[in-house]
């Protein structure tokens, strides 16, 4: 007895069997995704299931080919708005009312994410799905390093650094044609830079070999630049270092590292900045700390001192009584914050230093004070008789 459709059997029961084309998995299944994955985590499913079943990398794997078209069609609807909105209504069939069967072949699939591949696999060399190179191309970033001294640093300096760079060649404007004439069209891709050989079942797609993926052909090449269109060079730029900026800090310029081919954008310059250490301060983030030295006498009696700061030398109130160790912070002295948010502390340090000889007058002077104040100490040929002793 031939069995009905599976929805005419029994409830919980789901009737199959095999057929000459196999039913079509769920799409998000085939992606390893939620239903409701955002595009972005659609895409990256996609990369990873493309790449494993690439077949540039499974030669002569039928299997991995099915997979590979398989995968492809799920991102074909799930990255598709209406048709993803269709498929999860409607199914499989939901997609066909908006005109997509599927993939034949995988020359269909390449040709309809050329440049999704090139997106998704960069230049992966051989890769049946690496996107043309005859296009505009983002010129790579540069990374160079500058020094400037701490107080620089602190203050804002306006630099002019030098930076060897490839630059687009003035005499054909980028082009890479000798004046006068224009790159053709590759004859052989028309202009695709790729090219495709089949191997029996299987189809590989390659870099043009006349125009080495290029698209186009020169066959009169600049002088200036040999038809690359780029010259070495040394470039002069204007580097504003703002105020406050640390050691090993990087700062991003738009647009000046190498140019572009083909109209594509320049890259990025990265300027590292070293900054020289100043013996008189220790930086922490936007605070700077800084010692000041007085005598057990000064800090005992208080005293005015001189100290550097980072706009000059500065006055300290030392005040009566000081203890060593003891810090007096000058609140918004410290380093500008970048971005213009204020200024960090200057904390300076009070060391205080006890003297190693005296004179007799002097130790008779402090031992009248330690008397006075009631506090013991060594008799006279204690420390300091001794310590003459030894220097006679």
């Amino acid at each position: 007895m031939i069995p009905g459709p599976a929805w005419l059997t029994a409830p919980g029961q789901v009737f199959s069997f095999t057929r000459a084309v196999t039913a079509k998995r769920d799409y998000y299944e085939v992606l390893g995704v939620e239903r409701g994955a955002a595009t972005p985590d659609i895409k990256k499913a996609y990369r990873k299931m493309a790449m494993q079943h690439h077949p540039d990398r499974n030669p002569g794997n039928a299997e991995a080919e099915e997979r590979f078209k398989e995968a492809a069609e799920a991102f074909e609807v799930l990255s598709d708005d209406s048709k993803r909105k269709l498929y999860d209504q409607f199914g499989h069939e939901g997609p066909s009312r908006a005109g997509f069967s599927g993939f034949q072949g995988t020359d269909e699939i390449f040709s309809r994410f050329g440049d999704l591949f090139g997106d998704l696999f960069g230049n992966l060399g051989g890769m049946g799905g690496q996107g043309r190179r005859g296009g505009p191309q983002r010129g790579a970033d540069l990374k160079t390093r500058v020094v400037i001294p701490f107080a620089e640093a602190v203050a804002g300096i306006e630099r002019e650094i030098t930076v060897p760079r490839r630059d687009s060649c003035e005499e054909c404007d980028g082009s890479g044609a000798a004046a006068g004439t224009k790159p053709q069209t590759c004859q052989t891709c028309q202009g695709q830079g790729q090219v495709i050989h089949r191997q029996g079942f299987f189809t590989v797609q390659t870099a043009c070999p006349r125009c080495h993926g290029e698209g186009q052909t020169i066959a009169s090449p600049c002088r200036g630049c040999g038809g690359t269109g780029v010259v070495q060079k040394e470039t002069t730029l204007k580097l504003n270092i703002p105020a406050g900026v640390d050691d090993g800090q990087t700062l991003r310029i738009p647009g000046r590292g190498m140019s572009g081919t083909k109209g594509g954008p320049a890259g990025n310059l990265y300027v590292v900045v070293a900054v020289e250490p100043d013996p008189r301060f220790q930086r922490d983030e936007f605070d700077i700390h800084s010692k000041v030295t007085v005598s057990m006498v000064q800090a005992a009696l208080g005293c005015t001192m001189k100290s550097p700061g980072l706009q000059g030398e500065v006055e300290v109130e030392i005040e009566a009584g000081t203890q060593p160790a003891h810090v007096i912070v000058r609140k918004g002295k410290g380093i500008p914050v970048l971005g213009g948010r204020g200024h960090g502390d200057h904390h300076i340090h009070v060391e205080v230093t006890v003297p190693t000889k005296l004179s007799a007058e002097q130790e008779e002077i402090l031992r009248e004070l330690a008397e006075n104040l009631g506090e013991p100490v060594s008799e006279k040929k204690g420390f300091f008789s001794s310590l003459r002793k030894r220097k006679r």
